[in-house]
């Protein structure tokens, strides 16, 4: 063309969650029946929405509004209703128009960054949640900027590390992380979140929170949000109803955003953010009128209860499956619903592979597999092997190499038959 179209993050664009599915799928036409543990959906792994929350949901549907466009930063009696619920926590204090609704965390994520200055980075968490990261070094043009998660501390952040990061590099303008984390299942104590805010402090930066699982986290642990201890800091955080309803096909997601009175340019680039918001007209109506229902039910503490304790009790399961295997490290996590596993082993980056039984997906994973990262060869080989399609860790921006799954599987017996198989093929790929 007469000039080059292409946006300069372009390349930065990767989410290996998704890209493997594609040869899932292809290695399925091959005849490999493919058990899906890449992706994040309760729905899909079996888990039913509660029949009381459906009701609340059907009753919706038949009251005409809920077809009808609503505010373009979201309905204003959903934000009056969770600006209330922040300001119960008793920190930073909110209002309505402090909270933006999106079609999803994707699109929040989007949004915040298109419209965030080139120059401006945020340090994010190294393994990083791919959204996050790459929509970051796309915005910028440069590889996602990061912080050590240290998996010799339960996957905690380095915060030297953090603390050097920033005092060295002007371009960065913002903190974020990942509480409860995806993908190590990480779950951040109030003193380490206290700490980052106090570094964003002390230099002039805000806080971004994901804290999509913040509602995920694990009988006896204990946390706090990003609220909670912001102070006078800038700061947002990422919500959604997509993983504790659960209902991700909903694609509901807002940001709470703390403290924009404080501070023109932070206020301004909020402003932008609802612009932006303008242009599409609004969010999807339906969800954000369930918000409110569903969160004041007096059933819905014993769902989050319950739903805890079951990730917890899964955890417990495969790490019990998985950890005596020599060559790797398995974290039992503290919140969300992933397991990430480290090999603290040498990968071979070349040469043959264990045999696959099927010889025409061994012919093609052996071509896919002629030139990737380690890790990636294993988890390439494992889908080929044995169905199980799970995700790299250096898919997560980072250069420790493993793999995560979920612990979503709502089949017993086919979620512990998953995990010992996947136990096999460890031993089996390292030896």
């Amino acid at each position: 063309m007469r000039r080059d179209i292409v946006h300069i993050g372009a390349g930065q664009l990767r989410y290996e969650i998704r890209e493997i599915v594609q040869t899932a799928h292809e290695l399925n036409k091959l005849g490999r029946v493919i058990i899906w543990e890449n992706i994040g959906d309760p729905v899909q792994k079996g888990e039913p929405m509660a029949g009381w929350i459906k009701d609340i949901i059907s009753s919706l549907v038949s009251k005409d509004f809920s077809y009808a466009y609503t505010a373009s930063a979201g309905d204003p009696e959903t934000r009056a209703f969770l600006a209330k619920g922040v300001n119960a926590r008793g920190g930073a204090q909110i209002g309505p128009d402090d909270i933006l609704f999106f079609n999803g965390l994707g699109d929040a994520v989007s949004t915040l960054f298109t419209h965030l200055r080139r120059e401006a980075r945020i340090l994010g968490p190294s393994p990083a949640y791919s959204t996050l990261s790459s929509a970051e070094a796309s915005h910028s043009g440069y590889e996602h900027l990061t912080y050590r998660l240290d998996p010799e501390k339960q996957w905690q952040p380095d915060i030297d590390d953090i603390r050097m990061k920033v005092k060295y590099n002007d371009s960065v303008a913002g903190i974020l992380l990942i509480n409860p984390d995806n993908p190590t299942g990480a779950v951040y104590p109030r003193s380490t979140l206290e700490e980052i805010v106090k570094i964003a402090r002390e230099h002039d930066l805000f806080v971004l929170c994901d804290e999509t699982y913040s509602n995920i986290v694990y009988p006896g642990i204990k946390t706090a949000s990003l609220s909670e201890v912001i102070g006078d800091t800038p700061g947002i955080a990422l919500r959604s109803i997509s993983k504790e309803f659960p209902w991700p096909g909903a694609r509901c997601g807002w940001m709470e955003v703390f403290n924009q009175d404080k501070d023109d340019v932070f206020r301004r680039y909020i402003t932008s953010l609802l612009d932006a918001k303008r242009l599409e007209v609004c969010s999807t109506t339906l969800p954000q009128m369930a918000i409110p229902l569903v969160f004041s039910d007096s059933r819905y503490p014993g769902h989050i209860k319950r739903r805890a304790k079951m990730f917890s009790d899964r955890a417990d399961e495969a790490v019990s499956i998985l950890s005596d295997i020599p060559g790797i490290t398995v974290i039992k996590p503290s919140g969300a619903f992933y397991l990430t596993v480290v090999f603290n082993t040498e990968l071979p980056s070349s040469g043959p592979i264990p045999a696959i039984d099927n010889p025409a997906i061994a012919g093609r994973v052996s071509e896919i597999v002629a030139d990737v990262a380690p890790d990636k060869r294993f988890v390439y080989w494992l889908l080929g092997a044995t169905g199980i399609c799970t995700v790299p860790l250096s898919g997560f921006c980072t250069k420790l190499p493993g793999f995560r799954a979920t612990l979503l599987e709502n089949n017993n017996k086919k979620r512990r038959q998953t995990y010992n198989t996947l136990a096999v093929a460890i031993r089996t790929y390292l030896n």
